[in-house]
């Protein structure tokens, strides 16, 4: 079967393409390169450099390479940002992802796996996030993913597109290959790595004060190699019907926790500073995950935090500029 991976230079859909050749899949890789890097690409899949914002590009890719199934993951993807530029969200993840959806109808694609996401859940009213959770997004970019998730919908009603959105809460951790490289970065994980490597001077705590055990807010982070993982599962079950899951460890981390392993994991001491609380952050954000457990047989095989921030920070020591250090790069 052959897979195109949109954003497939970014950080989860490079390690899904590593993980979906290493199982024998072929791969074709679809960027632009406005967040990716052509050096996270594996070495083995096709490339095609692209705008989904252009839908002549997407359809030339899909006559050429006639994928089998789509993994859509490229999308604006800051929360925050979303809230400052919602034209931008609402127009590029949405139209951009009909553009894909058009072309993959068009050219025959039956099979659709979408990156979506647990902003779709806002500020839910439980601290235990089921698919049975009410949709509320939280922001532009949680609507823009609400948006295409309603849009699968009615593709798979009147076209036959069969479709899984696949609903993650935070990726971390790195294969041995493929790591986490952003700019700007944003994520807790490799910040507080940074602050560990001397590249920061200190990693701030947005709020103490939380009703948590340690005042500090608790989220649940799931291995990005997981997360791979359970897209290949997902892909190979669309042959029994639709899927919606929610991914995740099923355990939080508060920020506390996540300094003090980094603490253990690196031996650096990582300095931190208290700041105010940031407006819309939940005290804790959990998965349960229950039912891709249930029906797919998929479990973490890296849920413990240490597993996760080590793998992280052994990418880190061996790429300290990211893909910038590549013979290939952006």
């Amino acid at each position: 079967m052959k897979v195109l991976v949109t954003g497939g230079a970014g950080y989860i859909g490079s390690v899904t393409s590593e993980v979906l050749l290493n199982r024998g899949y072929e791969v074709a890789v679809f960027d632009n390169l406005s967040q990716g890097h052509r050096a996270a690409v594996p070495a083995d899949a096709e490339w095609v450099q692209g705008d989904l914002a252009s839908p002549q590009k997407i359809r030339e890719a899909i006559d050429q390479h006639r994928p089998d199934a789509v993994m859509h993951f490229a999308a604006r993807s800051l929360v925050g940002e979303s809230m400052d530029a919602p034209f931008a969200y609402l127009r590029d993840n949405v139209m951009n992802g009909l553009n894909l959806l058009d072309a993959c109808v068009s050219g025959g694609v039956e099979r659709f796996i979408l990156s979506s996401t647990a902003n779709l859940f806002g500020a839910p009213a439980s601290a235990v996030i089921d698919e049975q959770a009410p949709i509320a997004p939280g922001s532009p970019y949680g609507e823009s993913k609400w948006a295409l998730e309603r849009a699968l919908h009615w593709l798979s009603q009147t076209k036959g597109l069969r479709f899984a959105s696949l609903r993650y809460f935070n990726a971390a951790g790195a294969s041995e290959a493929r790591g986490e490289h952003h700019t700007p970065e944003t994520h807790l994980i490799p910040l507080v790595l940074q602050v560990a490597a001397g590249h920061r001077e200190h990693i701030t705590i947005f709020g103490d004060d939380y009703d948590t055990p340690d005042g500090t807010c608790i989220r649940d982070y799931i291995h990005v190699l997981d997360l791979a993982d359970a897209h290949v599962l997902a892909l190979q079950a669309l042959e029994q019907g639709n899927r919606v899951y929610n991914l995740g460890n099923g355990e939080g981390f508060s920020v506390r926790q996540v300094i003090e392993t980094a603490r253990a994991v690196t031996g650096a001491a990582i300095t931190e500073r208290v700041g105010q609380r940031r407006a819309g952050d939940p005290a804790r954000l959990v998965a349960s995950s229950y039912r891709i457990r249930d029906e797919l047989g998929w479990a973490p095989q890296f849920p413990a935090l240490e597993q996760i921030i080590d793998s992280a920070w052994r990418w880190q020591q061996r790429h300290p500029e990211g893909y910038i250090d590549r013979a290939l790069h952006k």
